[in-house]
């Protein structure tokens, strides 16, 4: 049995965020990362829309505005040394009617309560020159937001991580989590290893993996998949960088929206619709069993009550591309249903507590040599270099 100081469980971004800091805190220490796919930002580190978020939107003192400040700037410093990449190319925001506008003056506030400083209102020629074909009777410009590809971060992590003496393990699913003595033992169809301190960063599966190491978490992971289309090549012009809405308060996601990507192209979505299976990338997935933990979990009957017009809002613009189209011409009003074609998906990891409430923060649970993340959304991946940091601190009580 392979015996280490440190065992990471999960090798996307925050899990090798957490492995960087680890070496960088205790250098020469023996730290283990293990991915139970071959290949690496296979789930939500390489599904999401590649933006490097400013810390617009959440609430001020939170561990997401926080960890997203600081994330941000480590984030474009480990791209610039490591040549990633990654353009800071800014956003609107546009409120499309005047009942936004009260939330559009919120998100401002918080803003600068988060300690951006190139976030400002912009009039209606302004609006025109950095977004001509954009609807709004007010808007925000957040010159700090940005677009980078996270595949290449993370595969970028994973060699300055094997630099620094880490070991990746990948298709090394974990099956057994156990004690002994003052260890954690973690047993892996990559072999058993043996190690001071367990953290876990499971992602879709962090619930479980939480469990599987005695642990209760309290909250379970609904999976909600979010489809995303692309304006076609001849229509891409009508987008130059990023356009977002103004978010509905009541409901976690930020709805329909534009993003530039660092490769070429503009994506539109992603919508949020729910998933009957964790790792359920297109509409016909289903996964028995994670079906029946949806089920089972009592938050989530509690959940869907409080919002199942949101959702069947949502589960509609899934089926009609006609209903997507129109979400989109809402922001960008040329744009029509034959502008649109398919895109990718990915899926959201999101912890429903048992009471219903969708957890909107960051979240852990710790236990004797155990720090386990349950909770990661986004701006996970901008932040991950920041939570990786907070998440090492913990870990090295052990170590």
């Amino acid at each position: 049995m392979a015996q280490v100081d440190a065992i990471i469980i999960g090798g996307g971004i925050v899990g090798l965020s957490t492995g960087l800091a680890l070496l960088a805190a205790r250098p020469g220490r023996s730290v283990v990362v293990l991915e139970k796919e071959a290949l690496l930002a296979a789930h939500q580190t390489g599904r999401n829309s590649g933006v490097i978020h400013a810390g617009l939107y959440y609430k001020p003192g939170s561990v997401k505005a926080r960890t997203c400040a600081r994330g941000r700037t480590l984030m474009e410093g480990f791209c610039e040394r490591h040549g990633v990449p990654f353009e800071r190319c800014g956003k609107v925001i546009v409120a499309t009617r005047a009942d936004e506008v009260p939330r559009l003056e919120e998100l401002e506030r918080r803003g600068r309560a988060n300690g951006l400083t190139g976030i400002r209102r912009i009039d209606r020629d302004e609006l025109r020159e950095r977004e001509p074909h954009a609807a709004a009777v007010a808007s925000l410009f957040v010159s700090e937001t940005g677009i980078v590809d996270y595949r290449e971060v993370t595969r970028a992590m994973a060699r300055e991580f094997a630099r620094l003496g880490g070991e990746l393990r990948t298709s090394a699913r974990a099956t057994a989590i156990g004690r002994r003595g003052a260890t954690v033992v973690v047993s892996s169809t990559a072999g058993d290893v043996e190690a001071r301190v367990l953290v876990g960063c499971a992602g879709l599966g962090s619930d479980r993996v939480a469990r599987m190491a005695g642990l209760e978490p309290g909250v379970a992971i609904v999976p909600f998949r979010g489809e995303y289309w692309m304006l076609s090549p001849q229509r891409a012009h009508l987008v130059k960088n990023l356009i977002y809405p103004v978010p509905d308060p009541a409901f976690p996601f930020l709805g329909v929206h534009f993003t530039r990507r660092i490769g070429g192209g503009v994506e539109a979505g992603p919508n949020a619709v729910l998933a009957l299976a964790r790792e359920g990338y297109a509409r016909t997935s289903f996964v028995a069993r994670d079906a029946l933990e949806i089920a089972r979990w009592p938050g989530f009957w509690r959940m869907a009550r409080r919002h199942w017009r949101a959702g069947m809002a949502e589960q509609w613009r899934s089926l009609s591309r006609s209903a997507f189209a129109r979400a989109c011409a809402a922001l960008v009003p040329e744009l029509t249903e034959g502008d649109v074609t398919p895109g990718g998906a990915g899926v959201r990891a999101q912890a429903v507590a048992r009471d219903g409430a969708l957890v909107d923060d960051f979240a852990v649970v710790e236990a004797e040599r155990m720090v386990h993340v349950v909770n990661a959304p986004s701006p996970a991946a901008t932040a991950s270099l920041a939570i990786g940091e907070e998440i090492a601190q913990r870990a090295l009580r052990w170590l």
